[in-house]
């Protein structure tokens, strides 16, 4: 199965951030903790390259935490700043003005120098769809301004929010680009819900999930599944679990659609456990 979706406001959405990006001096950019670098999008770096920049592992209560703290050192190994988070409790939240702070003193004495007034640092928060920036948004301005919803697209345009009398933030709907190079990617962000349900076979992306688990994180799966053991093949682990939840349909065959869905969604809502999707490269 291939997988692409860039839905026509997403080009427009690109051409309004290159727009708006003479009035920010930080960007924030949102990643899924569970899947960084595939929900980093390659077209934010030639967009942004010249501009500070604050990396957020959002979902952080998702992620594995071993696996967190890699992607962390991973990350500021190249000198970016990044924070593990998550926007739904809060946790972690309270050190993103801190951090565009730090990331704006350059620009703020340079203004100080010129005589100029400090004003509030302008940032942009930009990530691919549904990776939880409206939540964000609501979060740091303490109170329901961004549309949230758990399905990607539901931003559709730019707004600004006051976060305090220090920090103003852009909001920005969800671009993902035109074609992913590598099909793990769209696996990836299909399993965690960034990519249109409509436009998925849930029993491929399932499948993808269950590969994985079974080679990173098979005690994980045998507990919650409560099997024996966990079979070296993916399709068998589909099968055992289909039983285990009664996913049957007459004369005993296998429902994958109906086990398919139970193991995407328990994936997404954490029940499956604290999973992380992809690995740093070279497992650093």
């Amino acid at each position: 199965m291939t997988i692409q979706w860039f839905p026509g406001h997403m080009a427009k959405a690109r051409r309004e951030v290159t727009e708006k990006l003479k009035l920010i001096d930080v960007v924030i950019e949102l990643l899924d903790a569970r899947v960084p670098l595939s929900s980093r999008n390659p077209m934010i770096d030639e967009i942004v390259a010249h501009k500070p920049r604050l990396i957020l592992l959002n979902k952080a209560d998702l992620a594995d935490p071993k696996m967190t703290d890699k992607w962390t050192s991973y990350f500021r190994k190249q000198d970016v700043v990044v924070l593990p988070i998550d926007s739904q409790s809060g946790k972690g939240v309270e050190k993103i003005p801190g951090a565009c702070k730090e990331l704006a003193h350059a620009l703020f004495e340079k203004w100080k120098s010129k005589g100029m007034k400090p004003r509030a640092i302008r940032a942009m928060i930009l990530g691919i769809p549904n990776v939880g920036k409206s939540t964000l948004i609501n979060r740091l301005a303490v109170k329901k301004i961004a549309k949230t919803g758990d399905r990607p697209g539901v931003t559709k345009k730019q707004q600004w929010i006051k976060v305090g009398k220090e920090l103003e933030l852009l909001d920005t709907p969800g671009i993902l680009w035109p074609k992913f190079e590598d099909q793990q990617i769209g696996y990836r962000l299909a399993a965690t819900g960034a990519i249109k349900d409509e436009l998925l076979d849930f029993q491929d992306i399932a499948l993808f999930v269950l590969n994985f688990m079974k080679d990173h994180y098979p005690e994980t799966i045998q507990q919650r599944y409560k099997l024996e053991e966990v079979p070296d093949e993916g399709l068998a682990l589909f099968d055992e679990i289909g039983k285990k939840r009664g996913c049957l349909l007459p004369g005993g065959y296998i429902d994958y659609d109906k086990a398919a869905e139970i193991i995407l969604r328990e994936l997404r809502s954490g029940t499956l456990g604290r999973i992380t999707l992809e690995q740093t490269p070279s497992n650093s």
